[in-house]
């Protein structure tokens, strides 16, 4: 089968359409970006030649480079590898090069003694300083109720439908709730609404006569085409799963742009480093193949940033995510042909989700222990002291040695802050219950660009099966406010007829 062709139409964007702010996205600098493929490449084979420095000097000359952001990222990329590799860097030339030499302080003489008890002392100086901040933290842990899922004892209000989404949200399978919801907003005249609720009762095989009518006169039968962009805001307030805690996101975007670089690094030194034909790369602007065209289309919806596409017609995939300094997205055979525009729109929605910075340690390592390993690795840093079991501290010290050089000043105060409140919270997270809910918002991405319930909950049950935990999260999510809030922010709510 050919690949599936725009020549008409298909993933454009209205008239009067306004890409607001990109935000969320991940982000690498044109440091990591343009000198981690020269260090890698010298770092390949655990040996770095007089010959390959020399031609990372002229390099960081010619770039511009500053030179302590480029010690902080060979210190990473170093770190990295001998962690994975088990072995010591070596470097053949007479004299250390500027990029890789750190300050020195004579160990000869008076001056050099006095430096050094200097240094002590801040340091010193600074444990205490962490040790009372900590100290102070664990104080003031707070105690957060939750009553979100809590059955009202008063008698029930049978007009409000908060109340049908509540009972929704514990049994999102429940025809009697979506029925109710139904006749609730229909005599409310919120068209959108009793279209949402009609839309799931037909997912759900229960839908009777005026149900299916409604349903029939609103369902989608083209792509979606919003007036504008999703706000930073709306992502937190109405797309984001509510157990996707934005502390433990925080925490994994600061670190996130280090673990990649040492992840591509790991790769490549193992061969395992996928990298697409340069011939393969898409110019989006000139694009006609329909899978491609999507993804801009919908970067410019969800507020977030194009990454680089390429197509390989041989690789068994849809769209999927390649490490690398930046990251880029290779479309497969999957959804090149035989999808579509709605199928390929709900699939390039949860794609590019990942992209976002606090989710994209995700598309690394998938794992809960992996997850579980860096999230310690970035409080490790945030508070050196952190009371972990030896066995723990094993695995976790290695990956936090390999992040920090990377970090600006900034990013470990960031951590250090995150850790604060991370203690002030309760000092818990639930790794399992966030990697699950980042899946969810994924998906309800995927809806929001789709805007047809039966395809998303069709591409889902071909992953996990009929009535799974992501198809019944977007049954209960399509019949909420919230989703009813983010159609209309982007215009693309039904109209009262």
């Amino acid at each position: 089968m050919s690949e599936d062709r725009a020549d008409v139409g298909g993933f454009e964007h209205a008239q009067g359409f306004v890409a607001g702010e990109t935000s969320g996205s991940l982000g690498l600098g044109p440091l990591e970006i343009q000198y981690e493929e020269l260090f890698g490449e010298a770092l390949a084979d655990g040996v770095i030649t007089a010959e390959e420095r020399l031609r990372l000097e002229k390099a960081a000359d010619n770039l511009g480079l500053d030179r302590q952001r480029l010690l902080r990222l060979e210190q990473a990329m170093v770190a990295a590898y001998q962690s994975r590799h088990r072995v010591q860097i070596v470097e053949h030339y007479e004299e250390e090069a500027p990029s890789l030499a750190p300050l020195r302080v004579e160990a000869e003489g008076d001056a050099g003694r006095a430096l050094l008890l200097k240094r002590v002392e801040q340091l010193q100086a600074r444990v205490k300083e962490l040790e009372e901040e900590l100290r102070r933290a664990q104080a003031a842990v707070n105690v957060e109720v939750d009553l979100t899922d809590l059955e009202s004892s008063v008698d029930y209000a049978g007009e409000d439908p908060d109340e049908v989404w509540r009972r929704l949200r514990r049994n999102p399978t429940s025809v009697e709730g979506y029925r109710q919801l139904f006749r609730i907003q229909t005599a409310k005249g919120d068209a959108d609404a009793a279209f949402r609720a009609s839309e799931a009762l037909v997912a759900l095989g229960a839908a009777n006569a005026d149900e299916k009518a409604t349903f029939e006169r609103g369902r989608a039968q083209t792509l979606i085409a919003p007036r504008g962009s999703l706000s930073q805001a709306a992502w937190h307030d109405f797309l984001f799963h509510p157990e996707q805690e934005l502390l433990t996101g925080q925490i994994f975007s600061l670190i996130a742009p280090a673990v990649l670089v040492g992840r591509v690094t790991s790769l490549r030194r193992d061969g395992k480093l996928h990298q697409p034909s340069p011939e393969a790369k898409q110019d989006i602007a000139k694009a006609t193949v329909t899978a491609v065209r999507a993804v801009p289309w919908a970067a410019a919806i969800l507020g977030l940033a194009c990454p680089a596409l390429y197509v390989d017609k041989t690789r068994d995939a849809g769209f999927e995510h390649i490490p690398g300094v930046p990251p880029c997205t290779v479309i497969g055979k999957r959804v090149l042909s035989g999808k579509s525009q709605l199928e390929q729109a709900f699939l390039v929605g949860r794609h590019l989700t990942w992209y976002r910075q606090e989710m994209y340690l995700k598309t690394l390592f998938s794992s809960v222990p992996d997850l579980e390993d860096l999230f310690l690795a970035a409080l490790t840093i945030g508070n050196p002291g952190l009371p972990i079991a030896e066995d723990m501290k094993r695995r976790v010290t290695p990956i936090a040695h390999a992040i920090q050089p990377m970090l600006e000043a900034q990013q470990v105060d960031a951590l250090r802050g995150c850790f604060l409140r991370f203690v002030e919270e309760g000092g818990r997270t639930n790794l399992q219950r966030w990697s699950a809910a980042t899946d969810k918002t994924a998906a309800r991405a995927g809806l929001v660009l789709c805007g047809d319930l039966g395809t998303a909950l069709s591409e889902l049950s071909a992953e996990e099966g009929p009535q799974g935990e992501l198809g019944k999260d977007l049954l209960w999510f399509s019949a909420s406010d919230r989703y009813g809030k983010l159609r209309r922010q982007l215009g693309v709510a039904k109209a009262a007829s």
